[in-house]
Order: structure tokens, then C-alpha cells, then sequence
């Protein structure tokens, strides 16, 4: 039996402008439907199955969504295209053995780096490196 994660929806207060960041972001916009007082935008990140969606006139979670993992094969180089298209970006980190720690991880091992990025809402997003999977 498949089952697909293919949406999340996260809160947001401002439609327009939350769609402006991922657009930014370089997520695509797939759909932005209105109808009376129901609105609903989704967007996709590049490359993935998992579409993201927000509105009004629609179910949505109270506070922001933290956790949410971008999985990226080349954390650098997907850090760097995303300050250029002038999105904030947390420097790269690893959990080391004190705990969260500046820097790529020493093997740069799959599942081990990770950079913060939170959207206009608060809503957290982390990437996290996998070049391979098992």
C-alpha cells in the first residue's frame, strides 16, 4: 500500500505576501483560487511530490509550523542560491556531541547538516543534506 505525503498546510496572516517569499524562494505556484471569502494558494518546492498550501476560509493550524525539513543534496550550494535570491538563511549547523553546532558536519554524512529558514509567519523550515539515500 503507497501513501504520499502531498500537502501541508501552514498558517499565515498575509496570502499575498506569503506567497511573494516562496515564490522567491523558488517554490512554484501551482494554484491560487478565490471564491467569495475562500482563497487558497499552493505552492511546490523544486523538485518535490509535497505541495505546501495556505488561505483563508479554510482549515488551518493556530501557530506557525515548525520542522519542516527541505531535503537538498548539496546544502552549500542550496544555501548560497537562496541568500542570492535574497532569502534569510540560518548559517549551516550539525548536532555534535554538545549538541547543535556551527558548521557542516565533519563527514559532511548524510542527515547530518541542516540551515534554518523561517518564512514572513514563523513558520520553520530546516534544509537538511542528503546526497544519497540508503
Amino acid at each position: 500500500m503507497d501513501m504520499r505525503l502531498e500537502l501541508v498546510i501552514i498558517p499565515v496572516t498575509d496570502i499575498d505576501r506569503a506567497k511573494a517569499f516562496y515564490e522567491q524562494a523558488g517554490f512554484n505556484a501551482d494554484q491560487d483560487h478565490a471564491a467569495g471569502d475562500f482563497r487558497v494558494v499552493q505552492v511546490t518546492p523544486p523538485g518535490s511530490s509535497c505541495s505546501v498550501a495556505f488561505g483563508m476560509g479554510m482549515p488551518q493550524p493556530e501557530s506557525p509550523v515548525v520542522g519542516l525539513h527541505l531535503v537538498v543534496s548539496d546544502i552549500v550550494a542550496t544555501r548560497d542560491e537562496l541568500v542570492a535570491k535574497g532569502i534569510e538563511v540560518g548559517e549551516v549547523f550539525h548536532i555534535g556531541p554538545e549538541g547543535q553546532t556551527a558548521g557542516l558536519h565533519p563527514e559532511r554524512q548524510d542527515y547530518g547538516s541542516f540551515a534554518q529558514i523561517d518564512d514572513p509567519d514563523g513558520n520553520v523550515w530546516l534544509l537538511q543534506e542528503i546526497a544519497a539515500r540508503a
